[in-house]
């Protein structure tokens, strides 16, 4: 998965490990470079972007601090972190673990579902999994990831950042955030979850072999015009792992990624951030999550590229570097950072409900 990198705003892409010496000549002297994986990335200092959002009041916010279920969440990602490659039991296991824990809660899911032919496997059977809390709404926040896993012939791969953890981060913020979520059934903006199926390649990363619900979804949206209500799409992925680093990406939505720092800052100063300034698995020293600094150079090729094509607002969670484990049979629960997985799923849920709250103000 994501082995492309765009350049020039999605008109130049290139091999991911092969492009190193074309991107040191390409590129101006940055201020500060991160290697990852044969990829260079340039950072720009965003400290000084305006911003003054509306936020939720001290009280609000810490009255929503405290909602959690952290025996949810890990039970989630039990039932997710499973071999799951795309027409497989398991993969079928998961699914309807998804859907009936989604439609418990009292959400309206569809499959949205198509024959595409992979690579090595043939014709294949996808569903992406789109769940709305009203689906009637006129504008939505999107939280999206994708459920599938990583065929691999020789080895067991789980993919827990890869990316049980972060469904099991969004079944969780539904189920704990039932009660808050309940005016959005019937309001204007409310929230759509999104499970994408196939983003794994099943030979080598390529147009055709990757991203394959993400590339089917945006292109029927696009044709039935539901392009136009998606507020932003937040992608997850490759989270779970210790210590990440997040970047804005992409100038237009530098706005909210600002909003997720000022959440972590929040929750850092009233310490409802666990062991934030020592992680339980990482033994290098600590930073906040998610960085002052903005990589305009490149970005990761994942399942938002479809939808970032057809002018879709994105927000690209995903830590740089990738966990080491990124594409291993290591990348199990023994890589799991529960301490960081549950701050990063206490960030996101008031991210979520402050977008909702204040949504329309912001527009």
């Amino acid at each position: 998965m994501r082995g492309l990198l765009n350049l020039n705003r999605g008109r130049h892409l290139v091999r991911q490990y092969s492009w190193m010496e074309a991107v040191k000549t390409m590129l101006a002297k940055p201020r500060k470079k991160i290697y990852n994986l044969g990829a260079c990335f340039e950072l720009a200092d965003i400290s000084q972007t305006s911003y003054n959002p509306s936020k939720l009041s001290e009280s609000k916010f810490l009255e929503y601090s405290n909602l959690s279920n952290k025996l949810h969440l890990r039970e989630a990602i039990s039932h997710i972190l499973i071999p799951r490659v795309v027409g497989s039991g398991n993969h079928s296991l998961v699914r309807q673990y998804i859907v009936q824990s989604l439609k418990d809660l009292d959400w309206h899911v569809e499959l949205d579902s198509f024959h595409d032919t992979a690579p090595i496997m043939g014709q294949l059977h996808f569903h992406n999994i789109i769940a709305t809390l009203n689906p009637d709404a006129e504008r939505y926040l999107v939280l999206a990831c994708h459920y599938d896993s990583k065929y691999m012939p020789k080895a067991e791969f789980l993919g827990a950042t890869d990316s049980a953890v972060p469904c099991a981060m969004l079944l969780n913020l539904a189920q704990v955030l039932q009660e808050q979520l309940k005016p959005f059934k019937k309001s204007k903006l409310s929230l759509m979850l999104l499970f994408f199926d196939g983003e794994e390649a099943f030979e080598e990363w390529g147009p055709k072999d990757s991203i394959y619900g993400a590339r089917h979804l945006a292109k029927r949206w696009q044709h039935e015009g539901k392009l136009d209500s998606i507020d932003m799409l937040v992608l997850l992925d490759l989270l779970g792992a210790p210590d990440p680093a997040f970047y804005s990406f992409f100038a237009n939505t530098e706005s909210w990624y600002m909003r997720l720092q000022s959440v972590e800052t929040r929750l850092a100063q009233i310490e409802l951030l666990e062991r934030y300034a020592s992680s339980g698995v990482s033994q290098r020293d600590p930073t906040r999550y998610f960085q002052s600094q903005a990589m305009r150079s490149s970005f990761i090729e994942d399942d938002h590229i479809p939808f970032l094509k057809r002018n879709v607002p994105v927000l690209h969670l995903i830590p740089v570097p990738f966990p080491t484990v990124w594409h291993t049979p290591d990348d199990n629960e023994s890589v799991i950072d529960y301490a960081t997985t549950d701050n990063l799923a206490l960030i996101i849920r008031l991210f979520a409900l402050e977008y909702l709250l204040g949504g329309d103000q912001a527009k």
